[in-house]
């Protein structure tokens, strides 16, 4: 596949009573699985294997295209499609969903499902509100460092296009929910065409010439509150570059796929 999965284990901690707290620990993916997986010769059956091998107990799928119910099924998973109810869940103009080994509790329905949308989790007992994302994938550059612009024109550049837009009303809903995590988690991830702020600081200048820029689609997501999962775990941009996209015999290797979360308070 030309997209490169992502995934993490996550670490639960669950008030099971005053005195103890039981640990719980469940693997979460977010992989873009390109046209529903049909641009490769038995694509879906690959998908499948490919997350049979990973076992994740929470898929955030972009790209579905109709293929999800039928992966879900063949591997034993609760499946969610985010598109308004009543949807034939194998609808091939859908891009996000959601596939759970744990039940499924209330919709979190946007007005843009095609962007973002979500589905209450109930792992051990805690409920934990899952966002699968897409943000639009213009304006792109495969190589932005070399664009003759400087920080503040490439940040002007990225808001040019559908992007920007995009992210503007699917803002509020993320705002909403990531102020109410004070008792309920929040795991959001998907593919979010662009690279990241926390990877185009100074230490990388060697490798973007010289430029530091931060990023407005992953930066405004820091911005209230969501923290970078896999930079968290990895925080050196250099030896751990977290690549999610890379198109054979071409220079554009990027980390454009994420997973953010914020933790409960309680």
């Amino acid at each position: 596949m030309s997209r490169i999965l992502f995934f993490l284990t996550f670490l639960l901690m669950i008030n099971a009573c005053a005195e103890k707290k039981e640990k719980a620990t469940f693997k979460v993916m977010a992989w873009n699985i390109l046209h529903g997986g049909n641009d490769i010769e038995n694509g879906p059956e690959q998908v499948i294997r490919i997350i049979q091998e990973i076992d994740p107990d929470v898929i955030l799928m972009v790209e579905t295209y109709g293929s999800g119910k039928r992966i879900a099924d063949s591997l034993g998973y609760d499946f969610h499609l985010i598109a308004k109810e009543g949807t034939a869940l194998d609808d091939k103009n859908v891009n996000l969903s959601i596939f759970s080994k744990f039940p499924f509790g209330e919709r979190l329905d946007t007005e843009y499902p095609f962007y973002l949308g979500g589905r209450e989790v109930l792992i051990k007992g805690q409920k934990i509100r899952f966002f699968s994302n897409w943000f639009h994938y213009l304006p792109w550059e495969n190589e932005p460092e070399k664009m003759g612009m400087n920080t503040a024109e490439l940040l002007d550049w990225e808001k040019t296009e559908t992007r920007y837009n995009r992210i503007q009303k699917v803002l509020p809903y993320l705002k909403r929910y990531s102020a109410a995590t004070d008792s309920i988690p929040m795991i959001f991830g998907g593919d979010m065409n662009s690279p990241s702020h926390l990877d185009w600081g100074e230490e990388t200048n060697e490798i973007h010439n010289g430029l530091q820029v931060p990023w407005y689609s992953t930066k405004v997501l820091e911005d209230i509150g969501l923290i970078d999962t896999y930079r968290t775990l990895n925080p050196d941009p250099i030896t751990h570059p977290g690549v999610t996209w890379d198109s054979k015999g071409v220079k554009d290797e990027h980390r454009i796929d994420y997973i953010f979360f914020i933790r409960g308070m309680r």
